[in-house]
């Protein structure tokens, strides 16, 4: 799994023209499923998220973690994250898993998350043309590939 993990003071995904999901405090998540991740890539990427301390304390250095400034989380599905440019001006998805395997791993993540966060997590639809604002605090943007744990 990829992630590119945003802190933001507010985020929203619109979807037909209307608003699917938006918070406020805390981190927009874009995320991209591949052929080979796994529930244990689920666990690794959720625990990782809520505790990455990248929320400012009272002396400004970035120590506190989504958790300790009960912000919320936005997650939207990404597949263009795992396009290859080796070759050619056009990107190749190959890596990207189909929907068959990855809107149940998207699904297990959703659903991990808010179980570790015990509140529910808005996300945006899989496969859905969808319009992402936000506004990125600090800008503070951060990428996570669960192939990247050691």
């Amino acid at each position: 799994m990829k992630a590119v993990i945003q802190r933001v003071s507010k985020a929203s995904v619109t979807i037909d023209g209307n608003v699917n999901g938006a918070i406020d405090q805390g981190l927009l998540v874009l995320l991209g499923i591949s052929n080979d991740d796994s529930a244990e890539d689920i666990e690794w990427l959720t625990n990782k998220l809520i505790g990455l301390r990248i929320f400012s304390d009272h002396e400004g250095a970035m120590n506190l973690s989504v958790m300790d400034v009960d912000g919320d989380i936005l997650v939207i599905s990404q597949f263009t994250l795992h396009a290859s440019t080796k070759k050619g001006n056009r990107p190749s998805f190959l890596n990207a898993a189909k929907p068959d395997v990855a809107i149940p791993l998207y699904e297990e993540f959703l659903s991990t998350l808010s179980r570790k966060r015990n509140k529910s997590i808005p996300s945006g639809i899989f496969g859905a043309d969808m319009k992402v604002e936000l506004l990125n605090d600090g800008p503070v943007t951060i990428i996570i590939d669960t192939l990247n744990r050691a």
